[in-house]
């Protein structure tokens, strides 16, 4: 062999060594208390996944300035009761700046003296089959941030009020936050499920939603609207005034009173709706029908389907009883027996005659005979 080869033989083990030794250690530690989480974090290249291999309990801030997945494996983080914190945040985890891409999956975060997550200054969190529940302030903050959801449960969060996802921008913040409807975002409260702050430095927000997303956050002149896959109004939180969203078409929301009953949908600001959409939206009892729709509680005034809606609206939908209607039942008669005769009981007719004629001429010869011996 000669020295050439041998050459290459050696460089290629030694890349292969240094590309693989590397790996093989991340790889070999596993990420099961908070020291080996930070330890992971730290040591992790950009778009690499770091996975859980059991619940960890944290007692500090987690920053990121780079691009990471933490797959949660279906474990929880809990934030600890002696939690520590150098400076105003005291956030769980914190995607920072543009640098800043976290994506959490298939994991449960609880507790915690301010958010569970937020998104600063030019990051990015993805949140995917994600449970939040616990905290003081909120379950996610867009702090000048981008925010997507994806698959989102939010469980109770806040002190004196719930306070799911909030949109803001702090004092240092260059950038406005935006919030993304990817798919699935559900909540145990529907108080504040999209809160937008009320503070000096936020002036402008952007919602956006994918088309196959199921629940939207839709806006309306003064609210901000979560809704399902058939635009019903899950929850509203009203908009500070001087703050504006950018969120595509502008909705209004319709109010359709039945009996005691309010149900709530969205519709395009500037449309027309139909009967048809209203009714589609009340569910009736088998025996209620819909006798028309007003404009007002009285039911004087019949609803114009025509009038575009520039405003929020509410209908009325009055509701009648359908008396159940009762069959008329015919007298009983007597009935007949229109059974079949079967051909025994025609051929036991027949036997009985003939032995009824056979015994009569068998009488009648013998009187005969009787009366010729004589």
């Amino acid at each position: 062999m000669n020295k050439t080869i041998k050459f290459i033989i050696f460089f290629i083990a030694i890349f292969a060594i240094s590309f693989f030794i590397p790996n093989f250690a991340k790889a070999a530690t596993p990420v099961t208390d908070e020291s080996s989480l930070l330890s992971a974090i730290s040591s992790v290249s950009d778009g690499e996944t770091i996975t859980l291999q059991n619940n960890i309990t944290v007692t500090a801030p987690i920053v990121i300035q780079k691009q990471v997945t933490i797959d949660g494996n279906g474990y929880t983080i809990t934030g600890s009761s002696d939690w520590t914190s150098t400076s105003g945040n005291q956030t769980m985890f914190t995607a920072q700046f543009s640098a800043g891409k976290l994506t959490l999956k298939n994991i449960n975060l609880q507790n915690g003296p301010k958010y569970g997550v937020q998104s600063y200054d030019g990051a990015t969190v993805i949140l995917n089959n994600v449970s939040i529940t616990g905290f003081k302030y909120g379950g996610v903050l867009a702090n000048g941030g981008n925010v997507e959801v994806i698959d989102l449960h939010l469980g109770y969060n806040g002190t004196t009020a719930n306070n799911g996802i909030e949109i803001a921008k702090g004092a240092a913040a260059t950038n406005n936050p935006t919030l993304t409807m990817n798919g699935v975002l559900t909540s145990d409260s529907t108080e504040n499920v999209v809160k937008v702050a009320e503070n000096d430095s936020l002036t402008e927000f952007t919602i956006t939603n994918t088309p196959d997303t199921t629940n939207k956050i839709v806006l309306t002149d003064d609210k901000v609207v979560l809704t399902d896959q058939y635009n019903n109004v899950v929850a509203e939180t009203d908009v500070p005034d001087k703050v504006t969203g950018n969120a595509g078409d502008k909705k209004v929301i319709v109010t359709v009173m039945v009996n005691e009953q309010e149900i709530k949908f969205t519709a395009n600001e500037g449309t027309m709706i139909t009967a048809d959409l209203v009714s589609s939206h009340i569910v009736l009892e088998d025996n209620q029908q819909i006798d028309g729709y007003y404009a007002d509680a009285n039911y004087t005034t019949e609803f114009n389907f025509n009038d575009p809606l520039n405003a929020d609206t509410t209908i009325y939908a009055k509701i009648s009883i359908v008396e159940a209607t009762v069959p008329e039942t015919k007298p009983e008669t007597e009935e007949k027996d229109e059974t079949p005769k079967t051909g025994v009981e025609n051929y036991l007719g027949l036997a009985v005659l003939v032995i009824m004629l056979s015994s009569t001429v068998m009488i009648s010869m013998k009187k005969k005979n009787t009366k010729m011996e004589r």
